[in-house]
């Protein structure tokens, strides 16, 4: 599980009863990649599908998704997704293929 402590990625467990928040990524017809956060990612990608989450994706099927990471709290997981999305587009293709952890990619950006 990653976390973010004083602004830098660790590796550690989570503790108290907070749900389990993920970052991920959805693959559009286009190739084009969506990231998101949520706490159930088989719910929210069904909504996806279904076209009954994010406007981005309507219209933009069929999706697949790229790829999911167990980040930990809430506030973390958006912390996460800013920073991806900052990314350039072949670092999050790097992260969607499973070449490069995705705190290895965040570390090089610090």
């Amino acid at each position: 599980m990653i976390a973010f402590e004083g602004g830098a990625v660790m590796q550690g467990a989570m503790s108290g009863n907070t749900k389990e928040w993920y970052f991920y990524m959805v693959r559009c017809r286009d190739g084009k990649l969506y990231t998101g956060i949520a706490t159930d990612i088989d719910r929210r990608f069904a909504e996806h599908q279904s076209g009954k989450g994010a406007k981005y994706l309507r219209g933009r099927g069929p999706l697949r998704l790229a790829f999911k990471e167990k980040i930990g709290r809430r506030s973390s997981a958006l912390k996460m997704e800013r920073l991806i999305k900052k990314l350039p587009k072949s670092e999050k293709e790097r992260i969607a293929a499973g070449r490069i952890a995705i705190d290895r990619v965040l570390m090089q950006r610090e």
